[in-house]
């Protein structure tokens, strides 16, 4: 192809093509003709905001069905913590492992047993209230159910009562250990799991624990173990985690132990 002509295409195609780019935001005059803006730059702007709508709106959902915009695994905190421990005989075997964990990772404990308790109990009474009024906790666990596993009705007997210890629990951050199931329950996991908030209950259904005489606590060393398998469990699924390394050979105790009575009140 003769050069001359090489160099004149090499121009229109130049010359369109700027006129292409110019057009795309705005219109062109040249005399008597008029050059359309093709408008694409627009298009291309409205297709983006649409689609930053869209994924603004997906994050929103995604928030809300989390809880306020709540993520798990959440941050550890890695403070030191005032925890407040309390349930019922099954703390006989926890509390002892607890006392550990908080030697061995700054945290102070202290314990409220009240035996043969219920949610009932708890949930209609102002003990709960009073121990955070007057030790002020940074950290709650709940250790409850045990005693309920075969109440008929469970969630029109015992809602109510759940939803009074989470609400005198306030804005404390919380785990809710749930029973550990020698046989199937009556709905009592399945009430406290949909009350709690999400990370806040640990299930304890389906675990192997072996048992004391009485076919219902675990031993001492399977409690302990049953501790452990909350401790590892929090990092990555508890609302709040908090500092929680195995406290191997280390031994501790509560700050202070408070004992109830099943006929108090």
């Amino acid at each position: 192809m003769n050069k001359n002509y090489i160099g004149l295409w090499l121009l229109l195609f130049v010359a369109f093509a700027a006129f292409a780019v110019a057009s795309t935001f705005n219109e062109i005059k040249i005399g008597p003709l008029e050059l359309k803006s093709s408008k694409i730059a627009d298009r291309l702007l409205q297709e983006r905001a649409l689609d930053e709508a869209v994924d603004s709106v997906f994050d929103a959902e995604i928030a809300a069905a989390s809880g306020d915009g709540a993520k798990i695994p959440a941050p550890l905190d890695t403070a030191s913590k005032v925890i407040l421990f309390i349930g019922d005989s099954m703390l006989e075997g926890l509390s002892p492992r607890m006392a550990d964990y908080a030697a061995a990772n700054g945290h102070t404990l202290y314990t409220v047993m009240w035996y043969s308790s219920t949610s009932e109990r708890w949930g209609s009474s102002d003990k709960l209230r009073g121990y955070i009024a007057r030790l002020k906790p940074d950290y709650v666990f709940i250790c409850l159910g045990a005693n309920e596993l075969f109440v008929k009705d469970i969630k029109e007997k015992r809602d109510a009562f759940v939803k009074n210890i989470i609400g005198d629990i306030g804005s404390i951050p919380y785990v809710w250990i749930g029973p550990p199931n020698w046989k199937p329950d009556t709905g009592i996991n399945e009430l406290i799991a949909a009350n709690a908030v999400e990370g806040g209950y640990f299930k304890s259904d389906g675990m192997h624990f072996d048992r004391t005489k009485d076919g219902a606590h675990p031993t001492r060393s399977s409690a302990a173990e049953w501790l452990d398998s909350v401790a590892r469990w929090m990092p990555l699924h508890a609302a709040h985690p908090i500092r929680m390394a195995n406290p191997g050979d280390v031994k501790g105790k509560p700050k202070r132990i408070f004992v109830h009575q099943p006929d108090e009140k």
